[in-house]
């Protein structure tokens, strides 16, 4: 009897060995799987941008922990980046002409593109950009338009341009975004001129012309701009085009409209930030935001316009169809993506945003 027992306490032992082994050998290989688990990532990205499920489903299949913030306007985001010890970021979300201020100044690092094995999504016709050539230091990630959002259940007037913003009947009644190179940007189409204008006969006239603008103004809101025409605060305004879609899911007599003077165009992207510390797990997190499935979970809350050609396909015909999320491809042949600018435009752009707000 003892012999027996013997025997059997072998087995077991012999058998909880094994699975002891199976076990470290499913953690080893499940370890291989997450080479970057236990990182941190420093991720700044503009506000209502990427859905916290799509973070948290990353954070789960990689074993990487995002500290995510968020910024308003590409001035605020350069000027936290330039305020923080380098490295303080691993991952920033600047607008095309960020990217070329950006990388001049030698903020941003240089991509491994052939870590990016879900490139391949983006429509060719969104790469190799003017202010980043053969994307050196970004990937595009959602663009779009500065459009008009009209309620036309209080306003009656057919609305066409940027120009009609100015109309002095809509006192107190204009949202706006609180960015200075999209509010002068507009004025400047409303003349006929460069949203990137340098020419100092023209920045005269569109200062003047912008000034008659600040009695329309009910607020300035780039986080959210579309709450005040759903609760309405306001009745007509300029932003972005997916907070003009929203809006309109909230309020059906809301509408969008593209101005015919041209519209101004931009293409958010993800880019590096000098002395990351994290530059592989970032490179990580980009690949797996240019995963088509997991960018149509992001498009199915925030419907920009997006480069993204392989989730635009899965996101079927009531995105491809809705010209408030998908704008109409005359409107982004007509509008224009604003420049990078000297530091004396500069100067004189800032200017005239601080008289237009005081």
């Amino acid at each position: 009897m003892k012999k027996y027992l013997s025997i059997m306490a072998i087995a077991a032992l012999a058998a909880a060995l094994l699975a002891g082994c199976g076990s470290e050998s499913e953690e080893a290989a499940a370890d291989a799987d997450k080479p970057y688990a236990g990182t941190t990532l420093n991720v700044y990205t503009w506000t209502e941008y990427i859905p916290d499920s799509v973070i948290e489903a990353f954070e789960e299949e990689t074993g990487i922990t995002v500290n995510h913030s968020t910024f308003s306007s590409n001035e605020d985001m350069l000027a936290k980046v330039k305020s923080e010890s380098e490295g303080a970021f691993d991952i920033v979300q600047p607008s095309d002409y960020m990217v070329e201020q950006m990388a001049s100044q030698g903020m941003l690092e240089e991509l491994d593109k052939t870590k990016l094995t879900n490139l391949s999504n983006i429509d060719e016709s969104y790469m190799n950009p003017e202010y980043d050539p053969d994307n050196t230091y970004s990937i595009p990630y959602l663009g779009g338009v500065e459009a008009i959002a009209v309620n036309t259940a209080k306003i009656t007037d057919e609305i066409t341009k940027y120009d009609d913003l100015f109309d002095s009947s809509y006192e107190n009644q204009v949202v706006l975004l609180d960015d200075f190179r999209a509010v002068i940007g507009l004025t400047a189409k409303s003349l006929g001129y460069s949203m990137s204008t340098t020419d100092a006969a023209e920045l005269d006239e569109i200062k003047t012309k912008l000034l008659t603008l600040k009695p329309n103004v009910k607020l300035y809101d780039s986080d959210s701009p579309k709450s005040a025409l759903i609760q309405g605060e306001a009745t007509i305004g300029s932003m972005w085009g997916a907070e003009v879609a929203l809006a309109m899911e909230e309020n059906p007599d809301i509408e969008v409209v593209y101005p015919e003077e041209g519209a101004y165009l931009f293409m958010d992207n993800w880019a590096i930030p000098k002395g990351s510390k994290n530059v592989d797990a970032a490179m990580e997190f980009i690949n797996y935001m240019l995963d088509a499935e997991n960018m149509s979970e992001i498009l199915a809350e925030f419907p920009y316009l997006c480069p993204n050609a392989a989730a635009v396909a899965l996101m079927g015909d009531e995105y491809a169809s809705n010209k408030a999320k998908n704008p109409p491809a005359e409107v982004v042949e007509n509008g224009e993506y604003i420049k990078n600018l000297d530091t004396d435009t500069l100067t004189v752009y800032d200017q005239m945003w601080t008289e237009l707000k005081q």
